[in-house]
């Protein structure tokens, strides 16, 4: 969305004045005399006061002058101060005002330069950024007037990049989250821990479970083991022979390296060889299934969404060549960037978004992360941290394909629903409110800035085990045990390498989003947690075409409770409440589905026979998956259709619907998204019952309808909200619309 120009100079802005004022006032700063330059141009004397009573921390600038260096990048659509407030939330270190009146020319143009371009001038102090940003004034005439907000050396310039394009970060742990990968040596190791646990078993059922393990095991060690020794594997009868991959250099000057690679798609396995001079480093890798899904979402239509980031414990060469077997064509990181995106966090060490963007890539409010251990991670950033059940592919092949919904396209979702949670706070609150602040403002009226944890539920991953069984060995290589296994060193059970065994209850529990399935010896899942009606709503929406949103507030009240709404296209069918966003979340989601499901039996009650399947498929879009959608005050309940039957126009009427969909979003801007209010209906007899609804686009009413069946007056309302966007000449409604051509 295009964030609207401020009003031009002159006038109150709408809010009262805020401390540190122009002018020293009774008990206010004192201001200090201090010349101002860009480079060597002198621009004029400005008068600098402390945003603190009594100029606590006193003045930034050294030697008592300020000497712009050069400008921040222009935005499109963000003003410096909502950027600076995103980034480095009340940063706010003085204020400076012009002391000559006129103010110099040149004072005058670099001013309103950086007010109508939405850039600040940058003074540089050590590895520190000073913007001076311009502010509006009280005052009709120009006065040069700056807020002087500091951040990171370079912060700036990589975040004004992803708010103008909507783009957040993500970051990806490696082992057991999107792969598993396998040495001959590990193979062996884990095939021998097997089978003594075998040896001691009495249990039949725990035995053909482990024995089913061992033979997974065996199978795929053959086929490594052909690979290493003939550069060939056998598969399904057919010999499939290796690809020499050009592995491009990555910044630092590495020489071109070609690597013999196998890839068998129906597998779901690659054989790579981590130095192509030395066999023993071969590694046979698991992918986990539905990673092309989450990695074209990222990437869709030639676009980023999120900027990616890796964070592992494993052994750095390895690392990089595990992720570029994940992103082949460099789609995600590019080979310029993979030194500086790619972490390798010592095993023991806490994983770190502070580490991640050391290079001053990202903010962490910006950033979310996927991995199957939350507490690998610092404890400022588990509310950021998206847990996903551990990659097991060895002990239970059948838990990827327990729920309904794959486990990265959860994450996909997830991703997606915290992406238009951040923005839509962005949009609608932070561009909102710095749009109305003028130079008399102060700290205090500074608005609050969004924050990637604020969007994520984060799961309790303490799960006791339901049953006695042992926890399943470690399946692939991490941390410190990459480098042991590709040097051949052994491996010992009960966690020589402390990063990589997993405690009892971590292996016994398959977690996510999805909820929580306790897995036997022999794949079998039983007890499903509650969570899993969140999972069940997302298939229903994916199914369905429809967009699902989960919409969470805190209460102000002193009982602290979360509260949760569920959005189905964009229509609220339930709410929750729980002194936890899990608690909150599980209750909506099963309150949907129930209200959903009252809703479908009111409709095929009356029809004798099976209806058809697509009747009541929503005027969605998209492919199955969540997308990003805009805040709404929907309030519509879950009503039976009134009359005693379902009249044969009810399914044409949702097919026009879904056409003049399609024609509105034609229209619309991408991330503009059409919402359908549902207003007080008449208190009029149930035979004279009227549905009343109106379209919006950004709080501007298009169009509205009237029927006596809810799809008729939504249909209606779309179809004057058609007609208006077609013949409308109001801007505040073209800025949001697709270019004529």
């Amino acid at each position: 969305m295009a964030a609207p120009r401020p009003p031009p100079l002159g006038g109150p802005r709408g809010l009262a004045g805020g401390s540190g004022g122009a002018a020293p006032a009774a008990g206010a700063p004192a201001g200090v005399s201090m010349r101002m330059f860009h480079g060597e141009v002198f621009l004029g004397e400005m008068e600098v006061f402390p945003m603190k009573q009594g100029g606590e921390g006193g003045f930034p600038f050294p030697s008592n002058e300020i000497r712009v260096s050069h400008f921040s990048p222009p935005s499109e659509r963000c003003p410096p101060l909502a950027i600076l407030q995103t980034i480095a939330p009340f940063s706010v270190r003085c204020k400076l005002k012009t002391k000559l009146m006129p103010p110099l020319p040149s004072l005058e143009r670099m001013y309103l330069s950086c007010f109508s371009e939405f850039k600040s001038a940058v003074v540089m102090v050590g590895d520190e950024e000073l913007h001076l940003v311009a502010m509006p004034t009280k005052t009709e005439n120009v006065v040069p007037s700056f807020w002087c907000c500091s951040a990171r050396s370079g912060l700036y310039a990589s975040s004004v990049g992803m708010l103008n394009l909507r783009c957040l970060a993500i970051v990806f742990d490696l082992d057991e989250t999107l792969i598993v990968a396998n040495t001959m040596k590990s193979f062996e190791d884990r095939i021998e821990i097997l089978s003594r646990r075998m040896d001691v078993e009495d249990d039949p059922v725990r035995i053909a479970g482990m024995s089913a393990e061992i033979k997974r095991y065996i199978e795929d060690k053959e086929l490594l083991k052909e690979f290493i020794d003939t550069d060939t594997v056998t598969d399904n009868g057919k010999i499939v022979g290796t690809q020499k991959e050009e592995v491009q250099p990555v910044s630092g000057g590495q020489e071109r390296v070609l690597r013999p690679v196998i890839r068998l798609p129906d597998r779901n396995a690659i054989l790579t060889r981590i130095n192509p001079e030395i066999r023993d480093t071969s590694v046979f890798v698991k992918l986990r299934p539905a990673w092309e899904d989450l990695r074209n979402y990222l990437t869709a239509k030639g676009r980023k969404r999120f900027e990616v980031f890796v964070c592992t414990m494993a052994e750095r060469d390895y690392a990089l060549e595990m992720w570029r077997l994940l992103d082949p064509e460099g789609n995600l990181i590019s080979p310029q960037q993979l030194s500086e995106r790619v972490n390798c966090v010592k095993p023991g060490s806490k994983k770190s978004l502070q580490n991640v963007f050391r290079d001053r890539g990202c903010h962490p409010k910006m950033a979310m992360v996927i991995d199957d251990r939350l507490n690998v991670w610092d404890d400022k950033d588990q509310h950021r941290v998206h847990v996903v059940p551990a990659y097991t592919p060895y002990y239970a092949p059948q838990a990827e394909m327990a729920n309904a919904v794959p486990v990265l396209c959860v994450a996909r979702n997830v991703a997606c629903n915290v992406r238009g949670g951040f923005f839509r706070e962005f949009d609608e609150n932070l561009l909102k409110k710095v749009f109305e602040l003028i130079y008399d403002n102060g700290l205090l009226d500074l608005p609050y800035a969004p924050d990637v944890g604020d969007y994520l539920v984060c799961e309790d991953t303490n799960f006791a085990p339901s049953n006695k069984d042992q926890a399943p060995i470690p399946e692939g290589m991490r941390g410190a045990e990459v480098e042991k296994r590709l040097n051949g060193q052994p491996f010992r059970e009960g966690g020589q390498i402390s990063s990589s065994t997993r405690s009892p209850d971590d292996g016994m529990s398959i977690r996510g989003t999805g909820g929580v399935r306790n897995i036997q010896p022999n794949g079998a899942a039983v007890a499903v947690t509650p969570s899993v009606f969140v999972t069940v709503l997302q298939e229903i929406g994916r199914l369905c075409n429809s967009k699902v949103e989960f919409r969470s507030t805190v209460s102000n009240g002193k009982s602290m409770q979360f509260s949760v709404e569920v959005l189905f296209s964009n229509e609220k069918i339930g709410i929750g409440i729980g002194k936890t966003r899990d608690e909150a979340q599980v209750q909506a989601a099963e309150k949907a589905l129930q209200n959903l499901e009252n809703s479908y039996l009111s409709f095929v009650a009356p029809i004798a026979g099976v209806p058809n399947k697509d009747s009541r498929k929503s005027p969605g879009s998209g492919n199955g998956f969540l997308e990003d959608v805009s805040c709404s005050d929907v309030d519509i309940s879950m009503q039976e259709p009134s009359g005693s039957t379902v009249k044969q126009d009810h399914s044409n009427n949702l097919d026009k619907l879904s056409s003049v969909m399609s024609l509105i979003r034609e229209h619309c801007l991408e991330d503009q998204h059409i919402i359908f209010r549902d207003q007080v209906r008449n208190s009029s007899p149930a035979r004279n019952e009227e549905y009343h609804f109106q379209v919006e686009l950004a709080g501007q009413i298009l169009g509205s309808g009237v029927g006596s069946d809810r799809d008729v007056a939504k249909l209606l309302a779309a179809e004057e909200a058609l007609r208006t966007l077609k013949s409308t000449t109001d801007p505040q409604i073209k800025k949001y619309l697709r270019p004529v051509r």
